[in-house]
């Protein structure tokens, strides 16, 4: 019998990609291809839902060719998505009402503080695991309904459908509307605890049921694909987090990865039971194999890491391509005392304060742009050890070592930064993509391809690892001027502010 292959696409923030691994878990052929980012005023970021689709299947049917391969090849697809954003579109037509209103959208800054009212963040959190932000993808939905004209009346009719992307493109590759326990768990309507869409919630958001997908398990055959991948097994879905999480191999209770991307994202798997936070962390389902038990995890999302490099790189021109910040803070011993806290869209974990806004402190004539991209680099690295911290705290059990993935793992630099602030060691995986490699084990494992988790355990090797170097003293005067430099950026935004 000829070799099979998995297919898994990752349609992210920035771009959609597909890679095919093979039954090693070897990537086989890449493709990938980017899509607009729009914003219409500041604070506000939508994306084209059918650029999406196109480059979906361009990717696609790309990534066959590359690798001389054809559709039968293929034993499945997994899909694998940024989370939250937010598309509605018209039932008959399958045609999007609105573009999508991206993750790190804040138009839903007022309505957020309405719907918390005298209870605050916190009035939901009991029932979704999840504090009242911007981010999430309820506030998204009545705020489309509230102004797209005759919107709210055709979604009670049943006339609009909703989807995270995840749903947008399984509609569209198999013609069912559903999405997987991981997605349908970030967008506030989800009951944390049995994993079904919540009437409590459902009516404060104002949101008709009549417009929600199926909630499925992360890994089962969602049904086949049509037109040009016509055959084609879709068999997973999981929010790009969970997918990493599954990558990287996250099986036990305390194993805990971040992946860093646009923004990065911390998750420690919990077991069978959700665990609460005290500290400002997510709870949220980290992923569910078919009929067993869904496994929770515990999640810090930081918005700008990646992110701060582009902005370094587009809006104030530095550096000519991201992997050069490296070369340009190694001109520089240290930061200078320099600090940048990019709260662009406001704080995420552990503050989750939307009234929040970007500062670089501590400058003086000193500070060259060597000691700036240094900031920038060390930015991600404390951004990460709060939510170390907190997660510490809330699982009693303290973090021993981190697995990381994603693009910005490439860097050296930042790679030291992570295990001298963290104080742990810092490990990267062979498969850097691990969001894609997630997908792509989700899938294998509900068409057979592969036994179990055991032997996906088994494939999962290290390609590097850093360990601590820093003087404690050092360490903890660096984190206290970080702190009092993320004190400098609450409450910038007034009520007026658009």
């Amino acid at each position: 019998m000829s070799e099979r292959y998995i297919a898994s696409v990752d349609q992210g923030t920035a771009s959609s990609r597909c890679l095919v691994f093979d039954r090693r878990a070897r990537v086989v052929s890449f493709s990938q291809v980017e899509h607009e980012h729009i914003f219409p005023r500041p604070g506000l970021v939508e994306h084209d839902p059918e650029e999406i689709w196109r480059n979906v299947q361009h990717v696609v049917s790309d990534a066959l060719a590359a690798a001389q391969l054809t559709v039968s090849d293929i034993v499945a697809m997994g899909i694998t998505n940024q989370r939250e954003t937010t598309v509605l579109w018209d039932a008959k037509t399958g045609e999007p009402v609105h573009n999508a209103l991206n993750w790190a959208d804040t138009r839903t800054d007022h309505l957020v503080k309405e719907l918390g009212g005298e209870h605050g963040a916190d009035r939901f959190r009991d029932r979704c695991g999840l504090p009242l932000a911007t981010y999430f993808s309820g506030p998204k939905i009545r705020w489309l309904l509230d102004h797209v004209d005759g919107l709210a009346e055709r979604a009670e009719a049943g006339d609009v459908l909703f989807g995270t992307m995840d749903s947008w493109l399984i509609y569209n590759l198999c013609g069912r509307h559903l999405t997987d326990v991981t997605n349908a768990g970030r967008t506030m309507l989800m009951n944390i605890e049995t994993l079904d869409w919540d009437d409590v919630l459902l009516d404060a958001m104002g949101v008709p049921r009549a417009m929600l997908p199926e909630i499925r398990p992360s890994m089962e055959v969602y049904g086949e694909a049509g037109g040009a991948l016509a055959g084609l097994p879709v068999a997973a879905a999981l929010g790009d987090q969970h997918a990493a999480l599954f990558g990287q191999t996250c099986f036990e209770p305390g194993d805990a990865k971040c992946t860093y991307g646009t923004g990065s994202f911390l998750l420690m798997n919990t077991g069978d039971q959700p665990v609460r936070s005290a500290n400002g962390l997510l709870t949220t389902v980290g992923y569910k194999i078919g009929d067993e038990p869904a496994t929770y995890a515990l999640e810090g999302s930081i918005a700008v890491t990646g992110a701060l490099v582009q902005w370094f790189r587009d809006k104030i021109g530095l550096i000519g391509s991201a992997s050069e910040i490296e070369t340009l803070a190694r001109t520089v011993d240290n930061n200078g005392g320099c600090y940048f806290v990019p709260a662009f869209s406001g704080l995420f974990a552990p503050h989750w304060r939307s009234d929040a806004r970007g500062v670089i402190a501590g400058l003086t004539g000193y500070i060259s742009k060597g000691h700036l991209a240094r900031a920038v680099l060390e930015a991600t690295a404390w951004q990460t050890r709060e939510v170390v911290d907190a997660m510490n705290s809330d699982a009693g059990v303290e973090l021993t070592s981190l697995k990381v993935d994603g693009g910005m793992t490439a860097n050296n630099l930042l790679m030291q930064s992570l295990a001298d602030v963290l104080d742990v060691p810092v490990v990267r995986p062979i498969v850097a993509e691990t969001p894609s490699l997630g997908a792509a084990y989700a899938a294998g494992l509900a068409v057979g391809f592969w036994s179990g988790v055991d032997e996906l355990r088994a494939q999962w090797h290290k390609a590097a690892e850093w360990f601590p170097a820093m003087e404690p003293t050092v360490r903890d005067k660096h984190y206290r001027k970080w702190r009092k430099a993320v004190s400098r950026t609450v409450d910038w935004v007034d009520e007026d502010d658009d």
